[in-house]
């Protein structure tokens, strides 16, 4: 399973994800990387970026990074997180207790496409691709904060 291509994403936000991360300070920097998005479609993105990023700080002894991506439709956004950790996010189980695990159902349910794939030295990287008005949570069409309706 792959994300889009990279030659046809930009970049547009890279964070190194570590112990001291606060996952309030990552997510003010992509919300206001994203503030061009639709305010349903940006809620999404913050959520997919709350869950993964959580994952790499509860599950993970190592550091991770964050890229979020621009894909060529105006309404894409790819949550990429690498981490040093081999083993596979588990769906809806967590070793953390019984009243934890939800993330990857969360992310499973807002996103249009999610997965893994190994790291770029170690470990993996967990993937959400986020497109706003077809079949994410947010159904209404991607609505940029000046107005512009692009669709879908």
């Amino acid at each position: 399973m792959t994300i889009a291509d990279e030659d046809a994403a930009s970049l547009v936000v890279d964070l190194p994800v570590e112990r001291e991360s606060l996952v309030p300070d990552v997510r003010r920097e992509v919300d206001a990387a994203l503030r061009d998005l639709g305010e349903d479609h940006r809620y999404d993105v913050l959520l997919v970026v709350t869950e993964l990023v959580s994952n790499v700080l509860d599950h993970t002894a190592g550091p991770g990074r964050l890229r979020v991506l621009r894909g060529d439709a105006p309404c894409e956004v790819s949550v990429e997180v690498d981490d040093t950790s081999s083993a596979r996010p588990r769906h809806g189980r967590s070793r953390l207790g019984p009243h934890r695990g939800k993330g990857m159902v969360v992310v499973g349910n807002v996103s249009n496409d999610w997965g893994t794939r190994p790291g770029p030295e170690s470990g993996k990287t967990v993937f959400a691709v986020i497109r706003c008005g077809d079949g994410a949570t947010s159904a209404a069409p991607c609505e940029p904060s000046d107005g512009v309706h692009y669709g879908v």
